[in-house]
């Protein structure tokens, strides 16, 4: 990575662990401090569209969204300045900050930014009983419960691959999760557009509000801060769209696709050069195959948090 752009370096570049896909560095100059981001382009589970991605940021950058400022992108790396906040813990947000994240939402979906590429789902895979006798042939520590749960996941399969999507679709950050926000001063600052692109609004929605209401569970679901979330976004100019089950076919959809990106990272058995630790792909498999099927059994409770 040439960085020279960014100034003298005052220390050595350190590693910042915890990322879910690609692999994250401190930076320190005489410009300031950046957060550089090491993208793992070998095994992504979708196309990456990093001018269009950066050009979006800008754009929301610009109309003065919290977020951190993108300095740079190219097709294995970006640069953004380091931002300075409280990660949120596992356990829901106050209303007040609940309220702000759906007023960024409606800013968010009004900017006026071309995007030149239809909105593209990634293929729902069904070779869950084969995932699950690999794992058990190679003595995976969450083979057990995967196996007995591969009904579960199939039938997770045929909902994601099946549910209507009614509109509108909405060009936005697409990810706007606990691991991708920071509080400062108490309000909201959003990381990690790199999922940017076009989505239904209730996935959007519906995704968003419920990852902030909850804890590190579904056992523990705050009404009022999920519908804090959609006040924001009707105060924000937005218009809710109709109620139903899309409006979480995209967490569970991308969970499921989480899930199995890592089992396969896990089968594969050795450390690879980019994306996260095996150890971290090792929780993120084990917390899947733990935690879908008891999201996917909620689905009618999850509904009736719907306006």
């Amino acid at each position: 990575m040439n960085l020279s752009q960014l100034g003298t370096p005052v220390g050595p570049m350190t590693r910042v662990h915890g990322g879910f896909a690609n692999r994250m560095y401190r930076l320190d100059t005489d410009q300031g401090s950046f957060a550089v981001k090491e993208l793992n382009l070998a095994d992504r589970r979708s196309t990456y569209h990093v001018e269009d991605v950066f050009r979006f940021e800008r754009a929301a950058f610009a109309a003065g969204i919290p977020m951190a400022e993108p300095i740079s992108a190219s097709d294995s790396t970006l640069v953004h300045r380091w931002v300075e906040g409280e990660t949120l813990p596992e356990a829901p947000v106050s209303e007040a900050y609940a309220f702000e994240i759906g007023e960024i939402l409606a800013r968010i979906h009004a900017l006026d930014v071309e995007w030149p590429h239809e909105p593209v789902e990634e293929a729902v895979s069904y070779d869950w009983p084969e995932l699950a006798v690999r794992a058990a042939a190679t003595g995976q520590p969450w083979a057990d419960e995967l196996a007995s749960h591969v009904e579960t996941f199939l039938a997770i399969a045929h909902f994601v691959d099946t549910c209507e999507r009614p509109g509108p679709v909405v060009l936005t950050h697409k990810d706007i999760q606990p691991w991708n926000l920071l509080a400062r001063d108490g309000r909201p600052v959003v990381l990690d557009w790199e999922l940017s692109g076009m989505l239904d609004l209730s996935s959007e929605l519906g995704s968003t509000a419920l990852s902030i209401a909850k804890g590190s569970g579904f056992d523990h679901i705050e009404p009022a801060v999920f519908r804090a979330v959609l006040d924001g976004y009707v105060a924000g100019g937005g218009t809710l769209p109709p109620s139903g089950p899309s409006w979480f076919v995209f967490m569970i959809g991308g969970w499921l696709g989480h899930t199995r990106w890592n089992i396969l990272r896990c089968l594969a058995g050795s450390e690879a050069n980019t994306g996260p630790d095996l150890a971290l792909s090792h929780e993120s498999a084990r917390n899947g195959v733990r935690g879908l099927p008891n999201m996917f059994a909620r689905l009618p409770q999850l509904e009736t948090l719907l306006p």
